[in-house]
């Protein structure tokens, strides 16, 4: 391990295998399965294959809102990859995302099945699917559109920039930390001038854009991604907090985080009914 202040980059860049990293043990410079193992399959036309990350919940308070709404053909079994052990380097999960990532998901009630993989297009396929959580109106849309794409967009610089080197780096690091920290005070900006004149992303509807943002953005003003509310100052972004605590206070974002999830009160490690669900929120109680 070198000091940031006299590091110079080889001439050909080899990967050291124990850098300090948290994830070292799993990183590596190429892509595919490392192993043979099946994908589990349910019984619902639904099944995610995922962990309780910011990107899993987009997933997971989707599918809850669907139910939520009646649609019962929104049914699914959530099937938790652990990536701290390699789950998501497995053939079966490699063949639904050959991109190593969760979430991944399956649409078993499709001639072939439909295989689905980065949160934002399993949200804009699910709501396409089922007609919802999308406005109608063309100006609304749009925003809808814009927002989604904006947190695809953004959230690297919360997630892998900020929080990995505020809270996973083998040792704290000045210059990282201040530079994705202005970026994500910037976003929080972005956002807290947006819901001072909008109730919800798309304008006055909840939409898949909330449901993508709020994992990332409202966990992190709420003070429950990164212990870094107070580093931020997440208080100055009274209208983030305002619509933050609107989101989280809904039932079916409740139930969504929990799913996948082996930390916390609330823990849930596979879903194959809201039995699960409510008997998970029932114990931590």
């Amino acid at each position: 391990m070198s000091d940031s202040n006299t590091y110079t980059p080889p001439k050909v860049w080899s990967q050291n295998e124990d850098d300090g990293n948290k994830w070292a043990s799993i990183n590596r410079p190429v892509s595919g399965a490392t192993h043979e193992q099946e994908r589990s399959v349910g019984q619902h036309p639904l099944q995610l294959y995922s962990l309780a990350t910011p990107n899993g919940q987009k997933v997971t308070i989707m599918l809850e809102e669907l139910l939520a709404a009646g649609i019962t053909d929104a049914n699914y079994d959530a099937w938790l990859v652990n990536i701290g052990e390699g789950d998501q380097f497995s053939s079966g999960f490699v063949d639904v995302n050959p991109n190593s990532k969760i979430p991944a998901m399956v649409d078993t009630s499709t001639t072939p099945e439909t295989k689905l993989f980065e949160s934002g297009s399993i949200l804009h396929y699910l709501a396409e699917k089922f007609d919802v959580f999308i406005p109608k109106d063309p100006a609304a849309k749009v925003e809808c559109f814009n927002w989604l794409f904006w947190q695809v967009g953004s959230a690297p610089y919360l997630g892998g920039g900020f929080g990995h080197f505020y809270s996973y780096a083998p040792y704290p690091m000045e210059y990282p930390i201040n530079r994705f920290t202005m970026e994500v005070k910037r976003e929080l900006d972005v956002l807290d001038k947006h819901l001072a004149k909008n109730t919800y992303f798309a304008g006055d509807e909840y939409s898949i854009a909330d449901m993508a943002i709020w994992p990332w953005y409202g966990n992190l003003v709420l003070g429950n991604l990164y212990d870094a509310a107070t580093f931020l100052q997440v208080n100055d972004y009274k209208h983030v907090l305002r619509w933050a605590t609107e989101i989280e206070a809904r039932p079916a974002v409740q139930r969504g985080v929990i799913v996948n999830r082996t930390w916390g009160d609330a823990q849930l490690k596979d879903r194959h009914s809201a039995k699960d669900i409510d008997d998970a929120l029932n114990e931590a109680k």
